[in-house]
């Protein structure tokens, strides 16, 4: 369970700060087990599915000739409003180079230079749709307990199954070269089955149960085959469905994570009463929720033997 937390999307090459406004503001917008970041994650979450909405509006012709002006003056509110957000994540983080350049880092730069560019060559007006890459931080603001806990559980339990999903997709690549190396045999190019990759074309669309009707078995053998590879579909699509359910089964029944932060390594996702980092052993800095400052014992006794 640690490995997949040590590759969480962001944070876990920052720093936390130890004291004054940068700890306070990074416990804000990096944090949300505090009431202040769940309402700065709230109302950043707002403003990014706002600013999206007005890029989509915008490019309906008929709604930009009426409000064009106003999406004009909306856009540049929500870039100086990111803009300051990403100023204040550089800020409030001890490492700031790591932000920069971790992947959402590179996607809040990302989304709020068209604007500017826009403002300083009108040609580059087009790349303001680049905001839409701003939806990708929509499972990283949603820290609150709810999503953040599901998302996560989501994550451990493909992580955890990975496995026996490459071995079932390897199973299934089987399966494909050998329904249609058959049909390939069985129907032959007098009824479209040309080649043998052309009718594992034929046997992805029909395990899938896709059934798109452009290559059609003539014979009888060829259509008994068929049959029995759509019923033989059917178990391939809830095969993995079981897979993933006995995983997220197995993720839900162990205890909620936060977003506490290790000062030492920088990761993250540790248990609300951990005392020692769990990647490197360290002691962990007092977690900060709705409840005030919880100091779990021996915190500044360093690392676990």
């Amino acid at each position: 369970m640690s490995r997949p937390l040590q590759q969480e999307m962001l944070r876990q090459r920052l720093g936390r700060p130890e004291a004054g406004w940068r700890q306070r503001w990074y416990t804000i917008i990096f944090e949300a087990d505090t009431r202040a970041g769940r309402l700065f994650d709230i109302a950043l979450l707002g403003a990014i599915v706002a600013s999206v909405l007005v890029v989509v509006l915008d490019s309906l012709a008929a709604v930009n000739q009426r409000l064009g002006t106003f999406f004009t003056v909306l856009e540049w509110m929500f870039t100086l409003l990111f803009t300051i957000e990403y100023a204040m994540r550089v800020l409030v983080v001890r490492r700031p180079l790591r932000y920069v350049f971790s992947f959402f880092g590179i996607i809040d730069f990302i989304s709020i230079l068209p604007t500017w560019l826009a403002f300083f060559v009108p040609e580059l007006a087009f790349l303001i749709d680049v905001r839409l890459l701003r939806l990708l931080r929509v499972f990283r603001i949603l820290k609150l307990t709810v999503y953040f806990e599901e998302a996560q559980v989501l994550y451990l339990a493909l992580a955890n199954s990975r496995r026996k999903i490459g071995v079932f997709l390897c199973t299934v690549c089987i399966i494909t070269v050998i329904l249609g190396t058959v049909m390939y045999v069985v129907e032959g190019p007098e009824h479209g089955f040309t080649s043998i990759p052309t009718s594992m074309y034929w046997a992805v669309v029909t395990l899938t149960t896709t059934g798109f009707g452009d290559m059609v078995p003539k014979t009888p053998l060829g259509q008994l085959i068929t049959s029995l590879t759509i019923l033989l579909g059917y178990g391939i699509i809830a095969f993995p469905t079981g897979i993933v359910g006995a995983e997220l089964a197995a993720t839900i029944i162990r205890r909620p994570l936060t977003t506490r932060t290790c000062t030492h390594c920088l990761s993250e996702g540790h248990d609300a009463d951990a005392h020692f980092c769990k990647h490197c052993g360290s002691a962990m800095a007092p977690h900060q929720n709705d409840a005030g400052i919880q100091a779990p014992p021996g915190a500044g006794a360093g690392r676990k033997p």
